[in-house]
C-alpha cells in the first residue's frame, strides 16, 4: 500500500529500461518501494536494469512486454497483478521516431502511432482497470510538452503524445473517486539516450529532474505534471500564438 505521502511500496514499469523510469524507481526505491516488476522487451538492457535495481535492495522482476502486441497486454498484465497490489503504475514506454524518414516512409510513422498512443492505451486501459479493481493505486502517464501543440520538425511524435495526452486526462476523469489517482507528466527535451544527437531545446531538463517532479506529483495527488515547471507558461503562450505567426518561430 501507499504511504500517507502517496509513495508506493509496489512499483510496475511499463518501459523498464526507459531512462526516465529508472530514474523514478530509483527514486521511489530510496523512499519506501520495495517491489519492482519491469515490463518491456527481453533484451540484456531489460535485465541490467533490473540487475541495478537489486543491488539498491528491491526485489525486482521482469516480465515480457510488447507496446506493439496489445492482444497480449491482459495476459501480460493479469498475471502481474495476480501476484499481488500494485501501489503504482509508470508508463514509460515510446519511441520519438525520425520525423524526416518517417514522412517519407508511412510505415514507419505508423509504427511510432501504434507505440506512443495505440500500446499505450491498450495496457493504460488493462492498469487502470486492475488498479480500480484492487481499490487503490497510481497511474503515472509519460507525455510530452510536444503534445501541446504539432511542430513542423516533429508532427509525427508530437500528435502521438497530444492523443495520448488526451487519452490519458479523459481516464482520470473517468476514474475519478474510484480510489485510483491518473497523472499526466509533461517533460520538455530530455537529455538521455533517446534525444543523444540532437540540439538541446530552451530549459532542457534530465531524468532525474523529472524523478523528483514525480515523487512530488505524488505527495501532492496532482493531476497534470510538468518538467520544468516554467514549461507550463510557456506551452500556454505558444499554444495561442495565430497560427501564421507560430510557423514563422524557430521551434
Amino acid at each position: 500500500m501507499k504511504d500517507a505521502f502517496g509513495l508506493p511500496q509496489s512499483l510496475l514499469v511499463l518501459g523498464g529500461t526507459s531512462e526516465i523510469a529508472l530514474a523514478t524507481t530509483r527514486r521511489m526505491i530510496a523512499r519506501r518501494t520495495r517491489t519492482v516488476w519491469l515490463a518491456g522487451r527481453p533484451t540484456p538492457a531489460l535485465d541490467g536494469a533490473a540487475a541495478e535495481l537489486r543491488a539498491l535492495g528491491a526485489e525486482v522482476h521482469t516480465v515480457p512486454f510488447d507496446a506493439l502486441d496489445p492482444d497480449s497486454h491482459e495476459t501480460v498484465l493479469g498475471k502481474v497483478f495476480a501476484e499481488g497490489d500494485i501501489d503504482m503504475v509508470l508508463l514509460a514506454f515510446g519511441i520519438l521516431g525520425d520525423q524526416a524518414h518517417d514522412e517519407r516512409e508511412p510505415a514507419a510513422a505508423v509504427r511510432v502511432a501504434q507505440t506512443n498512443y495505440t500500446g499505450a492505451v491498450s495496457s493504460a486501459l488493462v492498469a487502470a482497470r486492475a488498479l480500480q479493481t484492487q481499490g487503490h493505486g497510481s497511474l503515472v502517464v509519460l507525455s510530452s510538452v510536444a503534445g501541446e501543440r504539432a511542430r513542423r520538425v516533429n508532427f509525427i511524435y508530437g500528435s502521438s503524445k497530444a492523443g495520448l495526452d488526451a487519452f490519458t486526462q479523459g481516464l482520470g476523469d473517468a476514474l475519478h473517486g474510484t480510489g485510483v489517482h491518473v497523472m499526466v507528466v509533461r517533460p520538455g527535451f530530455v537529455r538521455s539516450k533517446m534525444t543523444a544527437g540532437l540540439e538541446e531545446a530552451p530549459l532542457t531538463t534530465t531524468p532525474e529532474a523529472v524523478a523528483t517532479a514525480i515523487e512530488l506529483g505524488l505527495r501532492r495527488r496532482s493531476e497534470t505534471v510538468w518538467v520544468p515547471g516554467a514549461l507550463r507558461l510557456v506551452m500556454t503562450a505558444l499554444r495561442h500564438l495565430p497560427r501564421a505567426v507560430f510557423r514563422r518561430l524557430p521551434v
